[in-house]
């Protein structure tokens, strides 16, 4: 492992690795300590009791944040005809059908996400084994492949984020940045846990939320007590 730098041993020094925060105290303390030379992004992560190998524990969708990401999302939408009119009236940034699919085949990637009607993902299917690693193929579960792509970029610009649960039962997610109120940051992350508590499948046993923690760009993670929440 790669030795941390001054700064993350400094901060890591206000950390009580052997303690479980509440919300209220974690997500002040990641604020207090962060060192980063930016407006940072504070980040969420969820350790759940699932078995993502097995159909009925995959966790996969989409929530659009009380207050937002603090990041404007760039999307581009895949529709033809009225429904490329309502993407550009409703604020999508790119809108097109085969022409953007040359131009990310070749190697453009201006955009965030891609929004796309059921009847162009013959096209975009195209693009699966590029979109597919980089996590920016559309998904009906996300809400990203719709008819209403004015209800779908208004989320996205609005603080719409993904999550999906990784082969070792992990979700992670970002819910603002540092300079957000405190009360705005809990908020959301109070948000990603009751969306994520309603998807606990029906299959999974014991304890669903094993470890919960929340940490910013560069900074240490702090354990959050899942019950605080």
């Amino acid at each position: 492992m790669a030795k941390k730098g001054k700064k993350y041993q400094e901060a890591l020094k206000k950390v009580d690795t052997a303690k479980a925060y509440s919300v209220e105290e974690a997500v002040a303390l990641a604020k207090e300590i962060d060192f980063a030379g930016f407006d940072a992004t504070v980040e969420v992560a969820f350790r759940l009791g699932v078995d993502p190998k097995k159909a009925d524990q995959q966790i996969r969708g989409a929530v659009v944040l009380p207050n937002g990401t603090g990041k404007t999302q760039r999307v581009l939408v895949f529709a033809k005809g009225e429904k490329a009119k309502e993407a550009e009236a409703a604020g999508a940034d790119f809108v097109g059908d085969a022409e953007y699919v040359e131009k990310i085949n070749q190697g453009w990637f201006d955009f965030d996400v891609i929004v796309a009607t059921p009847d162009m993902m013959g096209e975009v299917g195209k693009l699966g084994r590029v979109l597919g690693p980089k996590g920016l193929m559309p998904n009906p579960k996300t809400g990203t492949v719709t008819m209403d792509v004015t209800k779908a970029v208004n989320e996205i610009k609005a603080g719409k984020v993904e999550y999906r649960v990784d082969k070792a039962g992990n979700i992670h997610t970002a819910i603002g940045k540092v300079s957000f109120d405190t009360d705005k940051l809990i908020e959301n992350f109070r948000t990603v846990n009751d969306v994520l508590q309603k998807a606990k499948p029906a299959a999974a046993k014991g304890t669903y939320v094993k470890h919960l923690s929340v940490t910013t760009t560069f900074g240490p993670g702090i354990q959050v007590d899942p019950a605080s929440l």
